[in-house]
C-alpha cells in the first residue's frame, strides 16, 4: 500500500518511475545499459572500474556524487538520473538499470516517492546483501512529507555522508581511516555555504519570494525568505496537475504589483505556465532564479552547486540580477 507521499507523487509524474518486477528480471540481461552513467571527478574512469573497489550506485547524482567524496579511490560510482536538461519526475526506468544496481553493494536513494523505481527493481533481487541508505528514512520523515527535495536541506548531506562512511567501512574496514578523514574534509567544506546562507539571511532578512514548485524550499527558509507562493500551487506543479484559477491569480499578482524579489523556478521543469509566470518577471522587472533537481555537470560537486545557487539567490535580491541557469 502506498503511503501518502506516493500516493501524492503517483498522481503526478512521479508515477512514470514505476518498473515491474517482472519486467526488470525478464529482460535485464537483453537490454543495453540505458541510464546516464556519470563518474565522478573523485576518481579516474579507467582506474577506477578495476578490481577490489567498492561498486556504489546513487539514484541521483548529487548522493553519488558524495558517495564519490567519501569513497575516493576506493568505489566504483554510478548515477542513475544526472541529465539536467530532463525532468527528473519523468524519468522512466528502463530495465538496464537492474544492471547497474544488480552488481552494486551500496545504494544511495532519496525516498518520499521521489524515486520508487529503485526500490521495486532492487526488490526484484531478493537476498541481495547491498547496503541501501534511503535518505527519507535515515533522516526519519514520514511519508505524508511533502517536499521530497531533500538534498536542499541544509542538514541532509552531513546526515548522508555519515552513513555513507559508515557502510563503507563496514564493507571494507581496512579503509575505515581514509574514509574517516574524507567524512571530516566534506563536512568541513560545507562550511562556506553555511556561511553563504547566514550572510544573506543578514543582508535581505525575511526577502519576499515567489516559487513554481518547492524544489529549493528548505534552503529559501535556511536564508530566512518568506515564499509568499502557495503551498498548493507549488505541489500541483511538482505534481503535474492544474494549480486552482485561485491560486493561479495569486501567483501572478505576486508578479505584476511586484511584491516579491525573486521568482524561483525549477529549471527542469518548464511548462506553459511556467513559461507565462517568466515572461510576467520579466515585463515587471522581477528577477528570475533558476534551480536544479539534478547537481549541474560537470564542474560542480555538491557543495559547489549549493553555494552557486546561494549566490544567484543573492544576486537577484541585492542587485535584481536575473541567474535563469547556473
Amino acid at each position: 500500500m502506498q503511503g501518502p507521499a506516493e500516493r501524492q507523487h503517483g498522481a503526478g509524474r512521479t508515477a512514470r518511475h514505476v518498473v515491474t518486477a517482472a519486467a526488470v528480471v525478464g529482460v535485464a540481461a537483453a537490454v543495453a545499459l540505458a541510464v546516464d552513467l556519470w563518474w565522478p571527478s573523485a576518481w579516474s574512469g579507467g582506474s577506477a572500474r578495476g578490481a577490489g573497489r567498492i561498486v556504489a550506485v546513487g539514484a541521483e547524482n548529487q548522493y553519488a556524487d558524495v558517495i564519490a567524496q567519501i569513497g575516493g579511490d576506493q568505489v566504483q560510482v554510478t548515477a542513475v538520473m544526472s541529465n539536467p536538461n530532463t525532468d527528473p519526475h519523468t524519468f522512466e526506468a528502463s530495465p538496464g538499470v537492474a544492471q547497474v544496481l544488480g552488481s552494486a553493494q551500496l545504494v544511495v536513494q532519496n525516498g518520499l516517492g521521489y524515486d520508487t523505481f529503485m526500490t521495486t527493481i532492487e526488490r526484484a533481487s531478493a537476498g541481495s546483501t547491498r547496503k541501501v541508505i534511503d535518505v527519507q528514512q535515515l533522516l526519519g520523515l514520514p511519508d505524508s512529507t511533502p517536499n521530497p527535495h531533500l538534498w536542499y536541506t541544509p542538514a541532509t548531506m552531513p546526515a548522508v555522508a555519515k552513513a555513507v562512511a559508515r557502510d563503507l567501512t563496514a564493507l571494507d574496514p581496512a579503509h575505515r581511516g581514509l574514509f574517516a578523514g574524507n567524512l571530516g574534509r566534506f563536512d568541513r567544506s560545507l562550511g562556506t555555504w553555511t556561511r553563504d546562507m547566514s550572510s544573506l539571511a543578514a543582508a535581505e532578512p525575511g526577502a519576499p519570494v515567489a516559487t513554481t514548485e518547492p524544489v529549493a524550499d528548505d534552503m529559501l527558509a535556511a536564508v530566512g525568505a518568506r515564499d509568499l507562493t502557495p503551498f498548493s500551487f507549488q505541489s500541483d506543479v511538482m505534481n503535474g496537475l492544474d494549480p486552482s484559477p485561485q491560486d493561479v491569480a495569486m501567483e501572478q499578482q505576486l508578479l505584476t504589483h511586484r511584491k516579491v524579489k525573486a521568482l524561483v523556478y525549477n529549471r527542469q521543469v518548464t511548462d506553459s505556465l511556467t513559461e507565462s509566470l517568466l515572461a510576467l518577471a520579466r515585463q515587471h522587472h522581477v528577477p528570475v532564479v533558476g534551480v536544479y533537481e539534478t547537481m549541474p555537470s560537470p564542474g560542480y560537486d555538491y557543495q559547489t552547486w549549493m553555494q552557486a545557487e546561494v549566490q544567484a539567490l543573492r544576486h537577484a535580491l541585492t542587485t535584481g540580477t536575473s541567474s535563469p541557469k547556473l
